[in-house]
């Protein structure tokens, strides 16, 4: 009973149901189905996309290869090097102004002139080569607002400051110029002698002349808009003129000059009970200083005469003359600058004292101060006429137009 009962409890252990039977040596571990590793990753290195390029592989460079590369790189950083330096050396000339030979050398800055264009005529003149450069300068030291307008004479040894420095209004290299405006020039031709001095341009005058309002009282009563406005204020002398100068400055300095001049003798012809205006006795005095021969001593004086003829005919309207002025010289101011004729006589405008009583509309010239004097200091005469002697040159009075016209007669043969 015992044998049975240890053999059914002790004995070998019989395989469960549905497990596989126990193998010898003790148990193994069991191997998945899949491939081992390291067979993957041979075939992944064995097989290759056939898309792909295949790669080949790299040759070594040799040390003679690499002497060589390093060579020539040196040799372009040494190249490199010289053309910046041979590049960075003309424009410091240029900038600083050397190896130029010596020249001087005028230019004309005017009031429209651009800073392109005053580059250009740098460049033209050869005073600098790279208006890139020039205008790379002119950009971190504000040139442009340093500039003026006017004659400069500049010199090609001038770096790039000096060249800024010197085209300045306050420049010692602007050039000026001395200019003697005569007695009786109109304002026509006084603008013009200022233009071919090179002072300013006869439209610059104009403009400035109708338009800007100059701050004199005896020019108040007179309307903006005509250059002729300042005709007879300009007053004739000898001025030193910067070239290219400001028309303003140019025209305000003969006009304080007048104003200097005749400071003095305004107060008695300004208000109401003056019998004539500043206006007037400028006006006056430019028709004297037209028909004047000149003459001015102590036996003689031909400007208070001429100005006592004027002021006979304007404060007797009674007399043969009936207060027409008939100065040849109104007639000359309106046609042109021509000798009068008698068809002259029919210009209509209001210069024309032929066709108009009176004074004409203003001055017809710039008077000097003998004609001005003698406008306000007339000769007490009793002449209303005069005609020139041809053949001395001086003027001859008369009080009726029958004497008149028989001097007429009488050097009519003589031109």
């Amino acid at each position: 009973m015992a044998d049975e009962r240890r053999t059914a409890g002790r004995g070998p252990s019989q395989p469960g149901r549905g497990q596989p039977p126990a193998r010898r040596g003790g148990s193994q571990p069991q191997r998945s189905p899949a491939q081992p590793q390291h067979r993957q990753f041979q075939q992944s290195h064995s097989q290759q996309d056939p898309s792909q390029p295949q790669r080949r592989p790299r040759r070594k460079r040799s040390a003679a290869a690499k002497v060589a590369g390093a060579f020539l790189y040196v040799l372009l950083i040494i190249a490199g090097s010289a053309v910046l330096a041979t590049v960075g050396w003309v424009w410091a000339c240029d900038l600083l102004g050397l190896n130029k030979e010596p020249i001087s050398i005028e230019i004309t800055i005017e009031d429209d002139t651009d800073f392109d264009t005053v580059v250009d005529q740098l460049e033209e003149a050869g005073l600098i080569q790279y208006k890139f450069l020039f205008k790379l300068y002119a950009q971190f030291s504000h040139a442009q607002d340093k500039i003026a307008p006017g004659k400069y004479e500049l010199s090609t040894e001038m770096d790039y400051h000096a060249l800024v420095s010197n085209m300045s209004s306050s420049s010692a290299t602007r050039m000026t110029t001395d200019v003697t405006i005569p007695e009786g020039y109109t304002i026509d031709q006084l603008f013009d002698l200022l233009d071919e001095r090179g002072v300013t341009s006869v439209e610059n005058l104009r403009d400035m002349a109708a338009n800007w309002d100059y701050a004199f009282d005896w020019l108040r009563g007179i309307p903006l808009g005509d250059y002729h406005r300042l005709e007879g204020y300009l007053f004739p002398d000898t001025y030193t003129f910067e070239m290219g100068e400001n028309p303003k400055y140019v025209l305000n300095k003969m006009l304080v000059n007048f104003d200097a001049k005749m400071d003095q003798y305004m107060a008695q012809y300004s208000g109401e009970e003056a019998q004539y205006s500043l206006h007037d006795i400028v006006t006056i005095a430019s028709m004297i200083e037209k028909e004047t021969d000149g003459t001015n001593n102590n036996e003689r004086n031909d400007y208070r005469s001429i100005a006592s003829v004027i002021y006979n005919r304007l404060e007797n309207p009674m007399a043969e003359t009936v207060g027409y002025l008939q100065i040849d010289a109104t007639l000359v101011y309106i046609n042109g600058g021509r000798v009068p004729t008698e068809a002259d006589k029919s210009i209509d405008s209001p210069y024309n004292t032929y066709m108009y009583q009176g004074l004409p509309a203003g001055p017809i010239s710039n008077p000097g101060m003998a004609s001005l004097m003698a406008a306000m200091n007339p000769d007490s005469t009793g002449y209303y006429y005069y005609v020139l002697n041809p053949e001395t040159k001086q003027h001859e009075y008369t009080r009726t137009y029958a004497e008149h016209n028989a001097l007429l007669q009488r050097y009519s043969g003589n031109g």
